[in-house]
């Protein structure tokens, strides 16, 4: 697999025409492995020194171990997304060293021993949203990202959150997660001088229209320093505060 190009780069590099930095840079970029019904991304760690991540949601049984087989060949740990109890069950057969975190969802070989450089702050509206909370915090925390978790302290009742002020103030950055009206994170934003990325869930009455309502409520944020991510998308608010403030840290 790019057999060719791998040489050129060793001997560019044994003749000193690039760096091994330049080396490794390039290495990033190559390979994948075609398997049909999915390409798998070789050196995705190298790219961000983090596991190579599978969205399960909507994926078989089959196709999940499939992938999860072809990984294990080159990464060590891996992780998967949105998985479903049923399919996590039968993963376990195959592979009884995975763990799964139930209310995450998701499947992981291994966690990483805690890195003590700070923490993220994961803070939740309510109860409800405590799943899509935990797929960020368990993200973080399987690759050795110190948590706190303050959950259920929404707009409804601003001293759950007030009585945690210290802690939040102390978080390199925020996960701020919630549904309904989605005000949360521009509340948290407002109090702290730190970054806040804020997750809209699908939680909430009608007109919540999935998480819809929510997520442009924090897109129309006036605190400066909210950033948004999809509904939802736990995972993607975790990867986020991993490469921007604890990757080469």
């Amino acid at each position: 697999m790019y057999k060719e190009k791998i040489k050129e780069l060793l001997r560019n590099f044994k003749e000193g025409e690039i760096t091994e930095e330049e080396f490794i840079e390039n290495l990033k970029y190559l390979p994948y492995k075609d398997i049909n019904l999915a390409k798998i991304d070789t050196h995705r760690s190298l790219k961000f020194n983090f596991p190579e991540v599978v969205f399960g949601q909507n994926k078989t049984y089959l196709q999940i171990k499939r992938i999860i087989s072809e990984l294990k060949k080159v990464y060590s740990n891996l992780i998967v997304t949105k998985v479903d109890e049923k399919i996590a069950k039968k993963i376990k057969k195959d592979f009884p060293e995975i763990i799964y975190f139930k209310d995450a969802k998701i499947l992981a070989f291994k966690k990483e021993k805690e890195k003590n450089t700070g923490y993220v702050c994961v803070i939740t509206g309510g109860t409800a949203d405590i799943p899509v909370a935990e797929e960020a915090s368990i993200t973080l925390e399987i690759i050795g990202v110190k948590v706190k978790r303050i959950y259920d302290a929404g707009v409804a009742g601003l001293h759950r959150l007030l009585d945690k002020i210290e802690i939040i103030n102390k978080a390199k950055c925020l996960i701020v997660v919630a549904g309904m009206e989605g005000a949360l994170p521009s509340v948290v934003g407002g109090l702290v001088e730190k970054p806040v990325i804020a997750v809209p869930t699908s939680i909430g009455y009608g007109v919540n229209l999935n998480g819809i309502a929510p997520l442009l409520s924090m897109l129309n944020s006036c605190s400066p320093n909210v950033v948004v991510v999809n509904i939802n998308n736990g995972f993607g608010a975790a990867f986020f505060s991993y490469i921007s403030f604890f990757l080469n840290k």
